[in-house]
C-alpha cells in the first residue's frame, strides 16, 4: 500500500443528502388547507407515462424556469405531482364545481382508436 493512504478510504465514497433533503420537512403537514400534499423529493416506486405536445412541454418548461427565477427551483416531475395534488384537492372539495370537471366538460370528447378497429 502507498505511504500515506489508508485502507479505509480506498474506493469508498460517502453519499451525503442534498440540500433539498436536509431542508425539507420530515413529515407532511396534515392540516394543510388544500387537503392534499404532493409527495415532494422522495423515491417514487410507481410510474406513469404522460405524452405531451411540443407546445405543452414548452409551457411546462417555461413555468419551471419562471418558478426557478422566483427562487423555487424544482424539476418537472415535482411540478406535475404538485399540479395533480391541487386538482385532486379541488375535486375532493366538490366534484361538480371542480376545475377539472369544468375543463373536461368544456373540452371536446376525444377517443383513442382501439387496436384492430377499422
Amino acid at each position: 500500500m502507498a505511504a500515506g493512504k489508508s485502507r479505509l478510504t480506498r474506493g469508498r465514497r460517502v453519499s451525503l443528502p442534498g440540500v433539498h433533503e436536509l431542508l425539507r420537512p420530515a413529515t407532511r403537514d396534515q392540516s394543510a388547507p388544500d387537503g392534499r400534499q404532493a409527495s415532494g423529493r422522495e423515491s417514487h416506486p410507481q410510474k406513469i407515462t404522460v405524452y405531451l405536445s411540443a407546445e405543452e412541454l414548452l409551457d411546462l418548461e417555461r413555468a419551471r424556469i419562471t418558478l426557478r427565477s422566483r427562487g423555487l427551483p424544482m424539476d418537472r416531475g415535482r411540478m406535475v405531482r404538485e399540479a395533480i395534488a391541487v386538482l385532486l384537492a379541488d375535486l375532493d372539495a366538490g366534484v361538480e364545481s371542480s376545475m377539472l370537471a369544468r375543463r373536461l366538460r368544456q373540452s371536446p370528447a376525444t377517443t383513442v382508436p382501439q387496436q384492430g378497429a377499422q
